[in-house]
């Protein structure tokens, strides 16, 4: 299983140390169309090679299968850009950059309604250490399409059964600097959830399902700035700091979905200060 690199901005971003006995989330590396299934905006494929063009093309989703809820998300990513989900739109390189794809996994619950599933990469790890991600990675040769590339490592990394999850549509192909990476974005509907939990602990710490209703508070929503300078947007949720690529793409996903509430834009924090509080809150509240 191939790890997916954050987005954090320019490619020359560098680590800082983690605090005693914590990730080391400044670690700049790894933590996701049309109504008719048509390749998005920016996908990149009139750039790629005919074997790149076919593994784009590969789309097996199914758009009018959404919950109603979801409707107004898939509505406005049929026209989404690649500007309006990343602050940092980058053209790839026109050869050399690896396909990889994430799943954007909605699912609900009677008790909290809509959920977005999301993982902690492993403290212990050498790179990309205690960073947030969707579940996803780096295109196998066997894969058939980012659909399958975001499945098989949905389940490697969770243990999800993707028989139960309906693929819906693509996001715009999205390059990450740091990393060489273009990711594909595949939002899915979780039609019958089954218990997740990290498959190998050694990679992935937590594995949870976060309701979209607390990312969209305003008191889990800050800007994180990270030692290099750079600045995006970020949550406290469950424990963890969400930032980076997927910060970025979890703000956009509450805009275009409808679901984002007032705030003022900030505070801005540091981001291993970020995360030293977001634990310290975390096991006060247990």
């Amino acid at each position: 299983m191939s790890a997916l690199p954050s987005e954090l901005g320019p490619s020359e971003l560098g680590p800082s140390e983690p605090g005693p006995g914590e990730p080391g989330p400044s670690d700049p590396g790894s933590d996701g169309s049309g109504l008719r299934g048509s390749l998005p905006n920016g996908s990149g494929a009139d750039r790629a090679g005919p074997g790149e063009r076919e593994w784009l093309a590969s789309v097996r989703v199914d758009p009018a299968a959404a919950p109603s809820w979801l409707v107004p998300l898939l509505r406005v990513a049929g026209t989404a850009t690649t500007d309006e989900l990343s602050r940092h739109d980058i053209a790839p390189p026109a050869t050399g950059a690896r396909r990889a794809a994430v799943l954007v996994l909605f699912g609900e619950t009677t008790e909290h309604g809509p959920d977005l599933l999301l993982q902690e990469r492993a403290g212990g790890l050498r790179d990309h250490a205690g960073q947030v991600s969707f579940p996803g990675g780096g295109r196998e040769p066997t894969d058939d399409g980012p659909v399958d590339t975001a499945l098989r490592e949905a389940a490697e990394e969770t243990g999800l059964d993707p028989a139960g999850v309906v693929p819906l549509a693509l996001l715009p192909e999205l390059f990450i600097p740091p990393s060489g990476f273009r990711v594909t974005p595949v939002l899915a509907h979780w039609r019958d959830p089954v218990a997740v939990a990290p498959v190998d602990p050694a990679e992935t710490a937590t594995v949870v399902r976060v309701p979209v209703a607390e990312l969209a508070d305003p008191g889990h929503r800050f800007l994180v700035r990270h030692p290099s300078g750079w600045v995006g947007p970020a949550f406290e949720v469950a424990g963890m700091v969400v930032w980076g690529f997927t910060g970025g793409l979890v703000d956009s996903l509450l805009r275009m979905g409808g679901w984002e509430r007032p705030w003022s834009g900030g505070p801005t924090r540091d981001l291993d200060r970020a995360w030293v509080d977001a634990r310290q809150r975390s096991r006060s509240a247990r």
